[in-house]
């Protein structure tokens, strides 16, 4: 059965919404969380076990969080599986950029899964039974021991570099389909802008990444 054109038009509004609230800003406070490993498996378990601690966390989690999430990730596939790429016929950026956004939510549906059920459950049989939400003061030594395998650790930092990019041109995306940005001169601008966020968080994930197998991260104690 087709979907009325005025219901697609809200559903894809409402995805649009929920990539940049609540999820984008989840993901800010998640790589702030894990920039916490910079200062050691103290402050990490701390950052941890004063998230756990908020009242409500997982009323919280499930309608601030995995309700947002699946909606965003369904529709997503959906919106991908009646994409037409017409990359080779219009090779301008843009129409790259929309299949790469297409296929990093592909790769995100797969990894947000992983992780969810690796750290926040422990239910990924061979890797950790901890879940890092009920064992907040062992936190910092479960993310630690498995980005300590190859493996594991490179399946984050594909899942960091495509969580950012879908973030970074997604929030281009609503800016200028919600009519925020008019005009092609403003959205070429926030275009590069919206880059220079992507790179920017880029580095702030990749760093917490590395904070947990290497003290300091990327810069090796050098900030702080």
């Amino acid at each position: 059965m087709a979907i009325h054109p005025s219901r697609t038009f809200i559903l894809r509004k409402l995805h649009q919404l929920s990539g940049i609230v609540p999820l984008g800003v989840f993901l800010l406070e998640h790589f702030y969380t894990n920039s916490k490993a910079m200062l050691g498996s103290e402050a990490f378990n701390q950052a941890v076990t004063d998230i756990q601690n908020i009242p409500y966390i997982l009323l919280i989690e499930i309608f601030g969080i995995f309700i947002p999430l699946i909606y965003h990730a369904v529709y997503g596939l959906v919106i991908t599986w009646e994409m037409r790429p017409n990359n080779l016929h219009y090779p301008y950026a843009r129409n790259w950029f929309y299949l790469i956004q297409r296929i990093t939510g592909i790769i995100l549906f797969f990894f947000i899964t992983f992780h969810v059920l690796n750290f926040r459950f422990g239910l990924i049989p061979g890797l950790n039974d901890l879940a890092v939400a009920t064992h907040p003061d062992q936190a910092f030594y479960i993310v630690s021991r498995e980005f300590q395998m190859p493996v594991i650790f490179v399946i984050y930092i594909i899942g960091i570099t495509a969580t950012v990019w879908h973030l970074a041109n997604g929030l281009w995306l609503f800016l200028v389909d919600w009519g925020i940005i008019i005009g092609p001169s403003a959205q070429r601008a926030i275009g590069y802008a919206c880059l220079a966020v992507g790179a920017v968080l880029l580095f702030v994930g990749l760093n917490a990444a590395v904070a947990f197998i290497r003290p300091g991260g990327l810069l090796g104690g050098i900030i702080y």
